[in-house]
Formats: C-alpha cells, sequence, structure tokens
C-alpha cells in the first residue's frame, strides 16, 4: 500500500508512519517540518520504504505534485493545534492550514483515483458538550469554541461533503488525547500533551506539579496508528465518522507517578493549595470518555495498550530514541 501523510513530521503522522513502514508499506510523509534524525535512524532499519517531503500543505501545486497516482490512502493529519492566544492573533494561519487545505488535497485525491482518505480529527469537536453529557457518541452533537476545535469539527463535513459529491471514500477519525513516541516542540503545536511535559520535567530532574488528577481516556500514539491501520485494511465503512480512544480513563497524576518508576527521584505530585502547577492541562475541566462501539462493531479495532503501561513503554522509548532527539543527534 501506499500512503501520503500530510503532517507526517508530527508526531501523530511519524506513528502511523512508524506503524505504516513495519507493516512493509511504502509512506511519503509530506510537512513544512523536516523529519527528526533519530526517526529517519528508526525507520531505515523497517521493511516499507520512505520518502520525506518538505513542503507547505497551503501550497496547492506542492499537494498536487505530492499525490501520485497510484496512491492508495492519503492521511489529512497537517494542523495548527492553536491555543487562545494563536486564535487572537492569527486566526487565518489556522482556517487555512486545518480546512482550507483540505479542498485541494480531496480535488488531487479525486484526479489520481486514490482509494481512501483519511482526515485526522479531534475529540476536540465536541467542544463544550464533553463536559455536560457522560459519554461522547459519534452522535453526539458539538459545541466546540476555539478555532483548532472548530476547524477540526468543519473538517469532518467538508470531507464528507465532497467525499459524497465527487465520489471519494473520505473517513474522519476523531483522536482522544493523543500522546507517545515521537512528540516534540514543531512550532504549530500550542499544546504539547500533558504527557510530554511531565515526561521533559522526569528527565531534566524537575517536579511534575499538577492542576488537578487530570482524569481522561487518553490514548497512546502507537494505538492510533493501529487504528488507522485496520480503517485503511477495511474493505468498506459503515460510517464516515469514528471515535479512537481507549474507552476508558486513568489520571495524569496515576501515569506519572508510574513513569516515576523509570526516574529514580522524579516527583509527580498535586499543587498544594496557593501552590503553581508546572504542567499546563490545557483546560479547567475533565471531559467525558469517547464511545467506542462503533469502531470495534464495524472495523473490530480496539487499543491494545493499558493506560498506566504506556507509562513504562513510553520511558523505554525515550531510553532507545527521545534521549538523541534530545540532543541532536
Amino acid at each position: 500500500m501506499r500512503t501520503l501523510i500530510f503532517g507526517g513530521a508530527g508526531f501523530v503522522g511519524l506513528n502511523i508512519a512508524e506503524a505504516l513502514l513495519r507493516a512493509g508499506h511504502a509512506v511519503t510523509a509530506f510537512d513544512r517540518s523536516p523529519i527528526p534524525e533519530a526517526a529517519l535512524q528508526a525507520f531505515a532499519k523497517l521493511p516499507g520504504g520512505f520518502i520525506a517531503i518538505q513542503g507547505d500543505v497551503t501550497d496547492e501545486a506542492a499537494v498536487a505534485a505530492a499525490i501520485e497516482p497510484g496512491t492508495d490512502l492519503v492521511v489529512m493529519g497537517a494542523a495548527i493545534t492553536a491555543g487562545r492566544e494563536r486564535d487572537a492573533s492569527d486566526p487565518a494561519t489556522t482556517l487555512k492550514v486545518n480546512l482550507l487545505a483540505q479542498v485541494p488535497i480531496l480535488a488531487a485525491a479525486r484526479a489520481t483515483g486514490v482509494r481512501r482518505v483519511v482526515n485526522l480529527s479531534s475529540a476536540a469537536a465536541y467542544g463544550a458538550t464533553g463536559e455536560r453529557v457522560a459519554e461522547l457518541e459519534e452522535t453526539t452533537p458539538g459545541d466546540p469554541v476555539g478555532l483548532y476545535a472548530i476547524t477540526k469539527w468543519a473538517s469532518e463535513r467538508v470531507g464528507a461533503r465532497l467525499g459524497d459529491l465527487w465520489g471519494l471514500d473520505v473517513v474522519s477519525l476523531r483522536l482522544s488525547g493523543v500522546f507517545g513516541p515521537w512528540e516534540h516542540a514543531t512550532g504549530v503545536r500550542d499544546t504539547l500533551s500533558p504527557h510530554c511535559q511531565i515526561l521533559a520535567a522526569a528527565v531534566a530532574g524537575e517536579p511534575a506539579i499538577l492542576p488537578r488528577p487530570g482524569l481522561r481516556d487518553w490514548i497512546y500514539a502507537p494505538d492510533v496508528a493501529d487504528a488507522l491501520l485496520a480503517v485503511a485494511a477495511a474493505e468498506k465503512l459503515g460510517h464516515g465518522v469514528y471515535n479512537v480512544s481507549t474507552g476508558t480513563r486513568f489520571t495524569l497524576l496515576d501515569w506519572g507517578q508510574r513513569l516515576a518508576q523509570a526516574f529514580p527521584g522524579f516527583v509527580c505530585r498535586l499543587a498544594e493549595p496557593g501552590e503553581a502547577a508546572t504542567i499546563d492541562f490545557h483546560g479547567p475541566s475533565d471531559r467525558a470518555p469517547m464511545a467506542v462501539a462503533r469502531i470495534a462493531h464495524d472495523i473490530g479495532w480496539s487499543a491494545q495498550t493499558e493506560g498506566l503501561a504506556s507509562a513504562d513503554r513510553l520511558a523505554a522509548w525515550w531510553q532507545a530514541h527521545g534521549r538523541s532527539m534530545e540532543t541532536g543527534r
């Protein structure tokens, strides 16, 4: 299978590329940022073939040139996870990258006969609804507020509409809170995962002080990659939107304390009254978990990484690859 990943240098894109390469597929990663050297070295040891294209997803000519005839799968993963400050200072770029760039991608996919297009959406599309219900099903109406959330919700609708009009197989995957291997600051993410921040504190030998326990259905990035492979392999999909989550929740406090087992002396704890937290959760509350019955029924997929075991796996990954990313080697 030949796959083109827009946003391929981002950590979710890198996890998807790694899973595809491990399965022996050909992968092209398109991103304005270069692929980290540590990832290139790891990918070179895998059976699939890897190509990196450095380009801007808003450059229509570059996008059209990248989607060559014979491409089986296109993954739309380029996005700016804008925070409040970027929403106020530069809304146009977020809208161009997260939403408007989708149209020429879909047009080129149509012209070259791409078999399936996967849009990487987000639980953010549910927005404030996640604070008002017990569980988020794909049919639960969204109430997005920030531009990232709004564009993710809109990207699902635009993809579905153009897919219907143009005869394209377009599916959106709503990803829960993702963390894991290859996560690094790229300049397009205002919201590095709390797990990445906690790991960085552990590496630096500094305490991780949390504003609250942080209960959510967090999902390990390799599980997201496995879900995408399952969706790509399915002959026919029953729905156009799928939640991708564990369906169960664990706290960042428990996760950080589990990570401490791999970093002797590291402390992860709650902030004392009046004490400032050092880990940013990017919001004042925890949302409801996402239902996973639809993807389990239609595709037979479920996340394989138990919540706290992901701390062990991420610590091991950092020892193997993350250390070299920190030093630039």
